[in-house]
C-alpha cells in the first residue's frame, strides 16, 4: 500500500549483529520525533511486506512458532508477521520443522562465495541442508555470546539438575532409613521366626456349662430363658478361673508347668530361667494359654500350647478338670445359701409354733378346765332356767294366796319349792360371780386360753408358710444345679501350630513400617513448628 508520503523526520539506526547470522546492511528504523509524517523506503517496503504476509491467512500456531524461531535465532521482532519477515529476510522458512533445532544458519552471500559459486536465492538458500565448503586460515569459531534465550535454558537445565540431584541424594537417605529401621528389624524378627524360634504344639478344646433341664417350670422366665443366657456369669467366672495365677499354679503344682517351659532346647524367648518367679510363669502362662467365650452359642474355647504335644494335651485336661470342679463348686455354694436360709426360717416357725402349743397346753392344766367358756355358757343356762321357774312358781303362789280359802298345803308346797329354786338360783349366781372375777376366774382362764390359741394358729401359718418357702427353695437350689460338658475333647495335636513365620514376619514389618512412619511424621511436625 503506497501513500504521499509526508514530512516526517526518522533517524536510522543500524541493528547489532549476531554473529555470522547478522544480515548485511539490515537496519531497524525507529521514528525520532512524533511530529514527522515522511515513511522511509525501508518502512514502507517492510510494511508492504507485512501486508503480504497477512494475506497469505498464516494460523496461529504458525505465527506463534515464526515468532519462536525468530527469539532462537536472536531476532527481536515487533509482531508476529515481522518474525515471518525478518525470518525470510535471513532466508530461513520458519515453518520447517528442522529450523526449530537450528540456532546459527549460515548466510546466503558468505556461503556462496566461500564455495566460490554464485548466490543463490533466499528461498533456496533457506532449503539447503549439504554441508559447505570452508576456507582454511578464517575464523571460523561459534560466538561465545549467548542469547537471552540460551541463558535461560542453561539456567533452567541447572536447576532441573540440582532438583534432581537433591532427590536422589533424599531418595537414597530414605532407603537408608527404611533399610535400618524397617527392613533389618523385619529381617531378624523372619530369621528368629523361620530359624531359631521352638514350635509349639496347641490343643484345642471346647465345652460349656449348662443347667439342670428339670428346672424351667420353677419360675415363670426359667422356660423362656436360654441356656447360655441362665449360664452367662458361670461360664465368665469360669473362663476368669482359667486365666488367673491361681490355675496356674495348681497347673504347675499337678503337672509342672515350670518345669516343662525351663528346659534348655526351648528358645530364649521363649524359656523360662532357672528357679522363675510365679509372675515370669504367669506370663509364659498367659502367652500359650488363649481362652475365650461366646455368649451367643454359650461355648468356652481353650487353646493350649506347649513344646510337646502330649505335655500340651495333658496341660489342656488338667484346666478343664479344673474348670469343672469351680462350676462345682460356685453351685454348690448358690444352694447352700439359699438353702441355709430357708431352712433357718423352717426351724424358726417350728420351735414358735412347738412354743405356742405348750402354752396352751399348760393353760389347760393349770385351769383345769378344758373348756371355760362351756363352763360359764352352762352356767348361764341353768340361772336362767332357774329364774324362769322362780317366776313360775311366784305366779303359781300368787294365784293360790289370791283364792278366799287357798289350800294351805298346796301354799306351803309351793312356798317351799319357790325358797328351794331361790336357795338354788343364789348359789349359782353365786358360782357365777366367783368364776367371773378375780385372777383365776374362768373369763381370766379363757381370755388367755383364746390368746394361746391365736398364737398357735398364727404359729400353724407361719410353719407352713415356711414349709412353703423351703420348698420353693430347694427347687431354686436343684436349678441352681450346674453341669460342665466338653463338647470338643482334647487331643494331642500331629503338627506344630506356632510359630506362624509369614504371618509373623509380616506383622512385623507393618507394626516397623507404621512406627518409623509416626516417629516422621512426628519429626517433620516439629520441624515444621521449629522452622515457622
Amino acid at each position: 500500500m503506497t501513500t504521499k508520503p509526508k514530512a516526517r523526520k526518522f533517524r536510522i539506526k543500524r541493528a547489532p549483529t549476531q554473529g555470522a547470522d547478522a544480515a548485511p546492511n539490515e537496519a531497524a528504523v525507529q521514528p525520532a520525533a512524533p511530529a514527522a509524517d515522511v515513511a522511509s523506503p525501508a518502512q514502507v517496503t517492510s510494511e508492504n511486506t507485512i501486508d503480504a504476509i497477512r494475506q497469505e491467512g498464516l494460523t496461529g500456531r504458525q505465527l506463534r512458532m515464526a515468532r519462536r524461531v525468530a527469539q532462537k535465532h536472536g531476532l527481536a521482532p515487533t509482531s508476529d508477521f515481522d518474525a515471518v519477515r525478518l525470518l525470510r529476510a535471513k532466508g530461513i522458512d520458519p515453518f520447517q520443522r528442522s529450523n526449530m533445532l537450528e540456532l546459527v544458519v549460515p548466510n546466503a552471500g558468505e556461503g556462496a562465495q566461500q564455495a566460490g559459486t554464485q548466490p543463490i536465492g533466499k528461498a533456496e538458500t533457506a532449503k539447503v541442508q549439504l554441508p559447505q565448503t570452508v576456507q582454511p586460515g578464517g575464523s571460523n569459531l561459534p560466538s561465545t555470546e549467548l542469547s537471552p534465550a540460551e541463558r535461560r535454558a542453561q539456567d533452567i537445565q541447572a536447576i532441573q539438575r540440582d532438583i534432581m540431584q537433591r532427590r536422589r541424594k533424599k531418595l537414597g537417605l530414605l532407603m537408608v532409613r527404611l533399610a535400618f529401621f524397617v527392613m533389618l528389624p523385619t529381617f531378624l524378627a523372619g530369621y528368629y521366626f523361620y530359624a531359631i524360634a521352638t514350635p509349639m504344639y496347641a490343643t484345642e478344646s471346647e465345652f460349656l456349662i449348662i443347667q439342670n433341664e428339670g428346672s424351667g417350670g420353677s419360675s415363670p422366665l426359667g422356660g423362656l430363658l436360654p441356656t447360655q443366657f441362665a449360664t452367662n456369669q458361670d461360664a465368665i467366672g469360669v473362663q476368669a478361673f482359667l486365666e488367673s495365677k491361681e490355675a496356674m499354679l495348681r497347673l504347675d503344682k499337678d503337672v509342672g508347668f515350670k518345669s516343662h517351659f525351663t528346659q534348655d532346647w526351648i528358645d530364649p524367648i521363649q524359656r523360662l530361667g532357672e528357679n522363675p518367679s510365679d509372675q515370669d510363669a504367669y506370663d509364659i502362662y498367659k502367652k500359650n494359654v488363649k481362652i475365650g467365650y461366646d455368649p451367643t452359642e454359650g461355648l468356652i474355647r481353650m487353646e493350649v500350647a506347649a513344646a510337646d504335644p502330649q505335655v500340651s494335651a495333658e496341660f489342656s485336661q488338667s484346666l478343664i478338670g479344673y474348670a469343672e470342679q469351680r462350676v462345682n463348686d460356685l453351685s454348690s455354694q448358690k444352694r447352700e445359701d439359699q438353702m441355709r436360709d430357708a431352712r433357718e426360717s423352717f426351724d424358726r416357725a417350728v420351735e414358735e409354733r412347738r412354743a405356742a402349743q405348750e402354752n396352751l397346753v399348760r393353760l389347760q392344766i393349770e385351769g383345769q378346765i378344758l373348756d371355760p367358756d362351756g363352763v360359764i355358757t352352762s352356767l348361764r343356762a341353768q340361772i336362767n332356767t332357774l329364774e324362769t321357774s322362780v317366776i313360775e312358781k311366784e305366779i303359781e303362789l300368787a294365784s293360790l294366796l289370791n283364792n278366799a280359802r287357798p289350800n294351805q298345803s298346796r301354799v306351803d308346797a309351793a312356798e317351799g319349792d319357790l325358797r328351794i329354786l331361790q336357795q338354788q338360783l343364789q348359789k349359782l349366781s353365786a358360782r357365777m360371780i366367783d368364776v367371773s372375777q378375780g385372777e383365776n376366774s374362768l373369763a381370766e382362764l379363757s381370755a388367755r386360753l383364746q390368746i394361746a390359741q391365736a398364737d398357735l394358729a398364727a404359729a400353724d401359718a407361719t410353719l407352713q408358710a415356711s414349709r412353703q418357702t423351703m420348698e420353693q427353695a430347694r427347687v431354686a437350689a436343684f436349678r441352681q444345679v450346674r453341669y460342665l460338658t466338653v463338647a470338643v475333647e482334647p487331643i494331642a495335636p500331629d503338627a506344630a501350630s506356632y510359630p506362624k513365620a509369614f504371618e509373623n514376619t509380616i506383622l512385623a514389618f507393618i507394626v516397623f513400617a507404621g512406627i518409623y512412619l509416626m516417629i516422621s511424621i512426628t519429626a517433620s511436625i516439629l520441624r515444621e513448628q521449629v522452622s515457622a
